[in-house]
């Protein structure tokens, strides 16, 4: 199940920065990923300093 990105993204970049897929980009008003290309690898999760991303 792809990762996803909820509203406690406050748009600092850090999870796309960390994703070995690019599976991440800016949105409107915070980061969104691609569950076509998530691979589950949780390293957007790490990176994130408020825990915006989130299994599901």
């Amino acid at each position: 199940m792809a990762y996803k990105i909820t509203d406690a993204c406050i748009s600092c970049g850090s999870c796309a920065e960390g994703c070995p897929v690019e599976a991440i980009s800016e949105g409107d008003g915070l980061y969104v990923i691609d569950a076509e290309k998530c691979i589950d690898c949780g390293s957007c999760a790490d990176q994130c300093p408020v825990n915006a991303p989130v299994e599901g």
